[in-house]
């Protein structure tokens, strides 16, 4: 029911694009939702089951670190027997670079400057390009370069653009562009100005996030504000939630942060109350229930869930589903903002998710109607 209005509209900031793998990023590609395992990348058994539930949670790359050769060597299995995209992040040692790219990695986050002479960068670039893997540049306020800090005193958003700038220009002097860049800190005002320079700075696609955010709550509501501030300022083409938490939660928070924003749509939105002595059901644990049920549910779509007849039809009106307390152990459904039945309280749960499952199904259904067509289409103009 809900679209994007005039007042909510979202310029991106222009980018070249590049490839992660089969993910589009930069240009007119969606905004896509990475994370990171972390289990040890050696025993590919517990990487792969964690980068499987990853998947299921709708996530489009996944990073693994590659400190050491047992990784490197377990990169392959891994890659076999998963279909996301894998990122190789790789730090100081130019070979894991190199081992990662032959092990089928789709990407590598590395700093081209901090891997050794300009011989080993060349046969770095050289493995890269040899199999179509693209890189990013990975500048983080903790680790900057000692120089830069001697220089301005501080982690500041000067010395992380001109760090990001630096290693940037070392892949172009190889002839190497399929890369984007993160400037990330765990401060999100500093993350933010920092982006902000390099957005004018330089035209590849960039990687958003702010680092070591903290637990799930605190680092929740630091990356909320620092990614909403970039996002709704156009800036970002891939984004990453730190989080002391499951890799799921990450992916989770990524897809919410989008979807608040209106840049990504995936799963059910609820837009519920926070309930009052007016609620005619239990709000709290209905929504609880609600989210848990409907996890599964990866087409777009809204449902309002509230109390009373204060806010309950406006909000319902303005969703593909609603429920709106009344009082009298019942309430009332509405389908499309249009008013349709009533369903007594014990049984919203069950009745809401049987709904959501056959509009999901219905959308899905026409979808593939769609698809058929502009494929039969297209054929027919390729006779």
């Amino acid at each position: 029911m809900s679209s994007i209005r005039p007042w909510r509209d979202i310029a991106r900031r222009p980018s070249r694009q590049i490839m992660v793998g089969k993910v589009a990023v930069g240009g007119d590609a969606p905004i896509s939702v990475q994370t990171m395992t972390n289990t040890l990348t050696s025993d590919a058994k517990a990487t792969i089951e964690q980068i499987r539930r990853i998947e299921e949670a709708g996530c489009d790359i996944v990073r693994v670190s590659c400190p050491d050769e047992d990784s490197t060597k377990a990169l392959h299995e891994i890659v076999r027997e998963t279909t996301i995209p894998i990122v190789a992040d790789i730090h100081f040692h130019y070979r894991r670079a190199i081992e990662a790219a032959e092990a089928g990695a789709s990407c590598l986050r590395i700093n081209p400057g901090n891997i050794g002479s300009a011989a080993r960068v060349k046969e770095v670039v050289q493995a890269a390009k040899d199999h179509g893997v693209s890189m990013r540049i990975g500048v983080n306020a903790g680790s900057l370069e000692r120089d830069l800090l001697e220089k301005y005193g501080e982690p500041c958003p000067e010395a992380m653009v001109e760090s990001a700038l630096d290693h940037a220009r070392i892949l172009q002097d190889h002839d190497f562009h399929d890369f984007k860049i993160s400037v990330k800190a765990s401060d999100p005002f500093l993350t933010v100005a920092a982006y902000q320079q390099l957005a004018d700075a330089i035209d590849c696609p960039l990687h958003i996030g702010v680092t070591e955010a903290g637990g799930l709550m605190t680092g929740t509501i630091k990356s909320s504000i620092g990614l909403g501030m970039l996002l709704w300022g156009g800036i970002g083409d891939t984004i990453r939630v730190s989080l002391s938490a499951d890799p799921v939660e990450e992916v989770k928070v990524g897809f919410d942060i989008l979807k608040s924003l209106g840049l990504r749509h995936r799963g059910v939105t609820i837009i519920s109350c926070p309930s009052c002595a007016r609620q005619g059901f239990d709000v709290i644990s209905t929504v609880k229930k609600l989210e848990d049920r409907l996890a599964h549910i990866a087409t777009p779509m809204s449902l309002s869930v509230i109390g009373c007849v204060v806010n309950g039809p406006g909000e319902a009106e303005q969703t593909d589903i609603g429920f709106t307390g009344g009082g009298a152990g019942a309430g009332m459904v509405y389908l499309a903002g249009l008013t349709d039945h009533k369903i007594k309280n014990e049984h919203i749960v069950d009745h809401l998710v049987e709904l959501v499952e056959a509009k999901a199904k219905e959308i899905e259904a026409a979808r593939a109607i769609e698809a058929a067509a502009e494929e039969a289409q297209l054929a027919r103009a390729g006779d």
